[in-house]
């Protein structure tokens, strides 16, 4: 339990550092992007915690933690809650980002005032959630990636399990209208008019196929890829697994990354210090 307390410190630390670049210009968005705006700091108190991750304030406000998807199984849901449960006692920071959500609430850099416990990156770092843009373009806190890598180096939570292959039919289907994280070699990119279709199986075979909608294929082409890129490599994607003719997600801009040894950083203090970039 006290390298766990540690490790948290540690990884709130870094955020903290990062966090207060961002205020210090006023949350300059990433990219140029208004949905990663953000607001002035404040203290509120956490009173209590939704089933999908849902943090009630104790001024009557409602939060979601910004870059962060919350888990779809029972288990980790479950311990993702109790694990923002025991800061209930806590005093809390809450930086706003963008626009509240569809159901009216804030999406927010949290942390706990006494600790420098960054609610997101505590809860990615114990693989209790992934990090994820949900419905924004881009993830406003890329240097969360990082802590999630820490935690599947290290198999924690979510990743004790390997993920499941993009070429993996059978398993895929397991997962259908869940979120998921997949790897795999991508075999063909296909552009069309409205939509791009990344393939992982030969046609007819029984893979993952993830759709690209035109406006985020332009995103991901601005980030320097293209199919010419992007075929022949390994590739991670991740989103709500739906089954059509076979296992296909629709994937954001940040929802793509193309992996290679430097992208699977060793768990440790480096990978820490990555955050301050």
């Amino acid at each position: 339990m006290r390298g766990t307390v540690g490790a948290a410190k540690r990884i709130g630390a870094a955020l903290l550092a990062a966090w207060a670049t961002v205020t210090s210009v006023r949350g300059a968005p990433r990219g140029g992007v208004a949905d990663c705006m953000a607001g002035p700091a404040r203290a509120e108190v956490l009173a209590g915690v939704g089933l999908r991750g849902e943090i009630r304030l104790a001024s009557g406000g409602r939060a979601v933690l910004d870059s962060l998807r919350w888990p779809d199984a029972p288990e980790p849901a479950a311990a993702a809650r109790g694990w923002l449960e025991a800061r209930r006692v806590s005093g809390l920071t809450v930086m706003p980002r963008g626009q509240p959500d569809r159901w009216g609430r804030e999406r927010a850099d949290i942390q706990v005032a006494e600790g420098d416990t960054d609610l997101a990156g505590g809860l990615i770092g114990e693989g209790l959630a992934f990090a994820d843009a949900n419905e924004a373009d881009s993830l406003c806190r890329p240097a969360l990636r990082l802590v999630e890598a820490a935690a599947q180096a290290k198999r924690r939570g979510l990743w004790r399990e390997p993920l499941p292959a993009a070429t993996d039919g059978p398993a895929l289907r397991a997962f259908s209208g869940r979120f998921v994280v997949v790897e795999g070699r991508l075999r063909h990119v296909g552009e069309r008019g409205a939509r791009t279709y990344l393939d992982f199986g030969a046609r007819g075979a029984d893979a993952l196929t993830v759709t690209v909608s035109k406006r985020t294929w332009r995103m991901v082409r601005a980030r320097g890829l293209s199919a010419a890129s992007l075929e022949g490599r390994t590739v991670r994607v991740r989103g709500i697994l739906e089954i059509w003719r076979g296992p296909t997600l629709e994937a954001g801009a940040d929802a793509i990354e193309v992996l290679s040894e430097a992208d699977r950083p060793e768990a440790g203090p480096e990978t820490e210090r990555g955050l301050r970039r």
